[in-house]
């Protein structure tokens, strides 16, 4: 079966031709012209990747990331004009698992819809065998993508989820920024970018709220990220 992908964009030519492009790549391609429009579709349709303008009538592309991560961690790739640092960080804060800058280059988007779709079908929507993941109070079980910490659910992001899976899988291995870029998102690691991090603040953020006496994620400077000793 094809992998269906939800394009959300205002703007008829720009919608379009991003339905288009993901149609001769080989995907189905569905068009929504508002946040509203969106979520409507998405109540009734299951879809692998949802790409999203910011600049949409009634409910922004801000509010509808949030909308959208409160019940799916199908990937979210924003596409927008908004090209400041402080945006990006935002929206990936929000939930968000890439962002791309109009006017943008399609084989671009292209290669980055591809890269989604495999992490998503890999490791987030499929069959895969179960594997539960333990490390002290907090369990992890891959086949369900669920998460607990001290019998307590986890909200996490498909991207969180990933990330800390691949910590748990080897607790004591130190990896380096790029280990985890490569292997999770699946596109190369350019330095610069500031992605992961944010994606590792949020899960840090997130696993203090739950559980604020013991640390879980510790940096290693120079070098990356490992699961902290258990103390």
């Amino acid at each position: 079966m094809k992998p269906s992908l939800l394009v959300v964009e205002d703007d008829p030519d720009i919608n379009g031709l991003l339905c288009e492009l993901l149609r001769k790549q080989g995907y189905l391609a569905q068009a929504a012209f508002s946040g509203s429009e969106a979520l409507l579709r998405m109540e009734k349709q299951a879809y692998h990747t949802v790409l999203v303008d910011l600049m949409l009538p009634g409910l922004s592309g801000e509010q509808l990331v949030q909308e959208i991560r409160k019940s799916s961690t199908v990937p979210v790739i924003v596409i927008s004009a908004k090209s400041g640092q402080t945006t990006k960080i935002e929206l990936l804060q929000s939930g968000a698992d890439d962002f791309i800058t109009k006017p943008f280059d399609t084989d671009e988007v292209a290669a980055r819809v591809a890269a989604q779709l495999r992490r998503y079908l890999t490791f987030g929507h499929g069959d895969g065998d179960q594997q539960i993941l333990r490390y002290g109070g907090l369990v992890l079980n891959t086949g369900l993508h669920e998460a607990q910490l001290n019998g307590a659910a986890l909200a996490l992001t498909g991207i969180e989820f990933e990330l800390l899976a691949l910590l748990l899988r080897y607790p004591e291995k130190v990896f380096t920024k790029a280990n985890l870029f490569e292997t999770v998102w699946q596109t190369p690691f350019l330095g610069e970018d500031n992605t992961l991090n944010v994606h590792i603040s949020n899960l840090r953020s997130k696993l203090a709220a739950a559980d604020p006496e013991h640390r879980y994620i510790e940096t290693v400077w120079g070098i990356g990220y490992r699961m902290a000793k258990k103390s």
